[in-house]
């Protein structure tokens, strides 16, 4: 039976199919055929050389068995020295390659379903039985068996070190902030519990600032109560006292009078001393700022301590000019006689200078002695309650170290300054500088002249005094009756308008303040002008020194004389209400 490439009807043979046919066919097929095989060979090659030096590891293995081929680098992966070292030593991957034989079971499963895997990270066992982290990317090849892949492997174990690495530090962070929180909340209980401890003791504190300030507030209205008490009998003294003064008297009767009249005044220092350092403290003290002639002001005072000067034998001069300021003449005045009493207190010999200078656009106050001097150390405890320094001078009166005190309180409260420089054994000096916006421009006042002439012609005056004690009335009476003044004493309003009533007419009226059954002198001098019919001149002596009394007898267009009264300014008040008569 003939073939069917035999037939010569089928026109072309296997050899004619192949370009066999013929021996030139053959010929001609031929340099084709070694290009192709050559071309094949050098891919081969590279493939080849791509596999056996690609750092990712490849191989081919059956997964019901072992590695088919592998590369180089899958032979390092996995701790072997070549290739078929691993081919030969692996003969079942899911006991020999896998860490996890569960997991290389999934991991078939998978890939029977769905034919490839990607980057499926897992643990190979290393030669030593060591793990080695790697990503393995699967792809099944059915055409060379049920159950063959090929892989290709990446040592992943850097990376994951890394991440585990990461998430430790992760998790250090995590227990850090954890305990950064338990401490903060912890911090937050020990905050809350002292927050709740400050507000505790902050009112204790109001509790105790206020029970204090109680205190305060009973301790000036003592000291006014006692303070008007005390001032009463001393009141009266000194206007006995200045009586006498104006009586003719023995010699040897004239030095106790005047000694005497010292001691009052003593007395009466110390308790405006007291007074005037506990409302200063309380800051109760406001100043009333006036046009004021500086110059007239200190050559007052000098006047004033040119009888100090010359009982201590001490050599007293002023040096002043027409200098115009607004300021409280009450507390400057008091501030440059407590210095000018401290310069002549601690001043054997030689003098005080007090002079009124300017010295870069600043008005200067000061005052200049050659007394025992301060010690560097004791420049700033001078100014403290009740400090003195140990030797006294000879002139002036001794004190109680309040006056240093009352000068450093006044000048903060006028906003001045004050600064001390000082030799021990040579001298002092006291310097008041006032700011710039303190002087002003010149008013016109009245002469010394004029104020001479306004100062005369009490005689004839008719004065009604109103006083709740007896003694205050009795001293009043007698040193007005030296004057020449023609006095009705009586001690309430009720008396006041009895004597209005049998014709007296007073051309001024002078009312203590306090009277009897919680009555004022305002009260008192309101009901008698309504009696007479007109507005007389008068005016409230009193020794309360406070600031409301005293804010409140402005409002009322009254004015105040302190307690104990001074001579020379109850005429100097009865001169300038007579000028209002």
């Amino acid at each position: 039976m003939k073939k069917p490439s035999d037939s010569p009807e089928s026109g072309y043979g296997i050899g004619d199919l192949l370009g066999l046919g013929s021996q030139s066919a053959r010929k001609s097929y031929y340099p084709a055929l070694l290009d192709r095989l050559e071309e094949l060979e050098r891919e081969r090659n590279r493939y080849k050389w791509l596999f056996e030096n690609a750092l990712h590891g490849i191989f081919q293995a059956n997964l019901r068995g072992g590695f088919l081929a592998c590369n180089p680098a899958m032979a390092r992966i996995c701790g072997y020295d070549s290739p078929e070292h691993l081919i030969k030593q692996i003969i079942r991957l899911r006991e020999q390659l896998f860490c996890r034989a569960a997991e290389f079971d999934t991991i078939r499963q998978e890939l029977l379903d769905q034919g490839s895997l990607s980057a499926r990270e897992t643990q190979f066992q290393k030669a030593d039985r060591t793990p080695v982290h790697v990503a393995v990317t699967l792809l099944r090849r059915p055409d060379l068996g049920p159950e063959v892949v090929e892989a290709f492997v990446a040592d992943i174990t850097e990376r994951v070190q890394a991440r585990q690495k990461l998430e430790q530090l992760n998790q250090d962070l995590e227990r850090r902030v954890e305990e950064r929180t338990e401490a903060l909340q912890n911090a937050n209980v020990g905050l809350r519990y002292q927050i709740e401890e400050r507000e505790r003791v902050e009112r204790k504190l109001v509790v105790a600032v206020e029970a204090a300030k109680e205190a305060n507030r009973s301790k000036d209205k003592y000291l006014a109560a006692a303070s008007h008490d005390l001032m009463q009998p001393l009141n009266a003294a000194r206007l006995m006292i200045s009586a006498l003064q104006d009586s003719q008297l023995p010699e040897s009767e004239s030095r106790m009078v005047h000694k005497v009249h010292r001691a009052l005044e003593g007395a009466e220092d110390l308790l405006a001393d007291l007074l005037d350092i506990s409302k200063l403290d309380q800051q109760a003290m406001k100043p009333d700022l006036v046009h004021t002639d500086l110059e007239a002001l200190l050559r007052g005072l000098g006047e004033e301590f040119e009888a100090v000067a010359a009982n201590a034998g001490l050599d007293f001069r002023l040096r002043a000019s027409p200098v115009f300021i607004r300021t409280d003449p009450r507390m400057l005045t008091r501030i440059v006689r407590n210095l000018l009493s401290n310069a002549f207190r601690y001043t054997r010999r030689g003098g005080v200078v007090m002079a009124l200078r300017r010295s870069q656009g600043r008005v200067r106050i000061e005052v200049w002695d050659t007394g025992v001097g301060i010690e560097p150390e004791k420049l700033q405890e001078i100014f403290t309650e009740f400090h003195q320094l140990l030797p006294q001078g000879t002139g002036g009166r001794q004190g109680v170290g309040l006056g240093l005190a009352i000068v450093e309180r006044m000048i903060r409260v006028l906003g001045y300054n004050i600064d001390v420089s000082s030799r021990p054994g040579r001298g002092s000096r006291f310097v008041v500088t006032l700011p710039p916006e303190a002087e002003v421009g010149e008013l016109a006042i009245p002469s010394s002249a004029a104020m001479s002439a306004l100062s005369e012609g009490l005689a004839g005056l008719s004065v009604m005094v109103i006083d709740n004690e007896p003694a205050v009335l009795e001293s009043m009476t007698a040193l007005l009756d030296r004057w020449g003044c023609e006095v009705t004493a009586v001690s309430n309003e009720r008396q006041a308008r009895t004597r209005v009533a049998s014709g007296i007419r007073p051309d001024i009226l002078l009312a203590d303040y306090h009277l009897d059954h919680g009555l004022t002198g305002c009260e008192a001098i309101y009901g008698i002008r309504q009696a007479l019919g007109r507005d007389v001149p008068a005016a409230i002596i009193t020794a309360d020194r406070s600031d409301e009394t005293r804010q409140f007898l402005r409002a009322q267009y009254l004015p105040i004389l302190n307690k104990p009264v001074k001579p020379n300014r109850l005429r100097a008040l009865l001169t300038s209400l007579s000028n209002r008569a």
